[in-house]
């Protein structure tokens, strides 16, 4: 028997690109960044789901009651990367969004700690992230859950017209 309110995390499907693309132009819209959201459901189905994946997608589904529909309602998208120093591989999450009527919910806590749990059973060495420096109340929950900051290593960018001057040289 179901206890309600219900949650679950869940692996993401071809079948939730549509979900996918509504949760990232809704993180953008949050971060002020709609405007640079270019994404299409035909790129999100090449590069997650295609054959050579690129990233991964869990999805954080709600469900109020057992007469109500489980919803989709957050997501987080994570790729692997590699430590030289450890020798491991390292597990980062590139976007984590729960929409706003279901924060609170513990939801954003949930898609975390699923993330610790692929990494760990994955033999990964780390678990990181960015967030902007404005999120404040994004920055006070990462930390309330272990997170540490590390400032002295700065971000490095190049994109667009730099990238492509960059692979000309």
């Amino acid at each position: 028997m179901t206890n309600y309110p219900s949650t679950e995390i869940i692996p993401a499907t071809i079948d939730d690109v549509p979900v996918i693309l509504d949760f990232i132009k809704g993180l953008a819209e949050y971060e002020k960044l709609s405007h640079q959201v270019v994404a299409t459901e035909d790129l999100l189905r090449t590069h997650l789901f295609g054959a050579s994946p690129k990233a991964e997608v869990i999805l954080a589904y709600y469900q109020k009651s057992a007469a109500d529909p489980r919803v989709p309602v957050g997501f987080a998208l994570f790729i692997h990367n590699f430590s030289t120093f450890l020798g491991r591989p390292g597990l980062y999450l590139e976007d984590l969004f729960v929409l706003s009527e279901y924060r609170g919910l513990g939801l954003g806590k949930k898609l975390l700690t699923q993330l610790a749990v692929i990494a760990k059973e994955r033999e990964c060495g780390r678990y990181e992230w960015v967030v902007l420096d404005w999120n404040t109340p994004s920055r006070e929950f990462y930390a309330k859950l272990g997170a540490k900051s590390h400032p002295e290593w700065i971000i490095q960018r190049v994109e667009g017209k730099s990238l492509d001057d960059l692979a000309a040289m």
